[in-house]
């Protein structure tokens, strides 16, 4: 047993990759939350019954993995301009396939589906996600993904990510480690007004700044899905 693992615990919480490599192999589930923006996309467009492979970040052969699939790139390059922005999602067409790559909530994914089950989590579905993630197993591992700082592309613990993660964990029953109790505690102060947090808090005023005030409200809605994407063939679907 490791420190930094939490075995004594049922429901554990860390950051980023290092929190998968260490709570992934020990947990039956991985949740993993990335509120703004990944798990929000995934959680609108496998509402809409599209398939989204996730990907190693910056994977070279990215072109012909979505060709082998029948995928399309959710990027910069899209031409139905769909991205990571949730905002993009909104109105996806029938059985529709996208690869959505992204540096954070993607790229975590695809380290943890070599060692238990994993469910994309938000504010949006959190409570169809704890249902899911309790329906796996007893022991669950929430990553929150946290952003990139930009000049060394080093961990940002994001608020945003904690309280989605809060949000999830507080509907489910196991002892939590510390850790997962501070999440609840966030989520539970965030809870009374999310999207003003969300608009106030550093990740929230960078989608701001660059236009981007309809993901943050997409981002914030709770509950308002009941579904729990989980990884299941290389695609997250419900």
């Amino acid at each position: 047993m490791g420190i930094y693992d939490q075995a004594d615990f049922d429901i554990r919480l860390g950051w980023g990759e290092e929190a998968v490599k260490r709570l992934s192999p020990i947990s039956d589930a991985t949740v993993i939350v990335d509120v703004l923006s990944f798990s929000t996309s995934v959680d609108l467009a496998t509402s809409q019954g599209v398939l989204v492979y996730p990907c190693v970040w910056r994977d070279a052969e990215l072109g012909v993995f979505a060709e082998s699939v029948g995928a399309e790139i959710a990027d910069a390059r899209n031409p139905r301009g769909h991205s990571l922005s949730p905002s993009t999602l909104e109105s996806l067409p029938p059985a529709y396939r996208m690869v959505l790559p992204s540096l954070n909530g993607s790229h975590l994914t695809m380290c943890a589906k070599a060692h238990s089950t994993v469910i994309a989590g938000c504010l949006r579905n959190a409570t169809a996600v704890s249902r899911k993630a309790a329906g796996v197993g007893t022991t669950i591992a929430i990553i929150a993904c946290g952003e990139r700082w930009k000049e060394s592309l080093t961990l940002r613990p994001a608020l945003e990510d904690l309280i989605g993660a809060g949000a999830i964990v507080s509907g489910l029953r196991g002892a939590r480690s510390p850790e997962a109790n501070a999440a609840v505690a966030a989520f539970e102060s965030a809870s009374s007004d999310l999207e003003k947090v969300l608009r106030q808090c550093a990740s929230g005023r960078e989608k701001l700044a660059h236009d981007k005030a309809r993901d943050v409200e997409l981002a914030a809605q709770y509950d308002v899905s009941r579904n729990a994407p989980t990884l299941t063939d290389n695609a997250l679907r419900i």
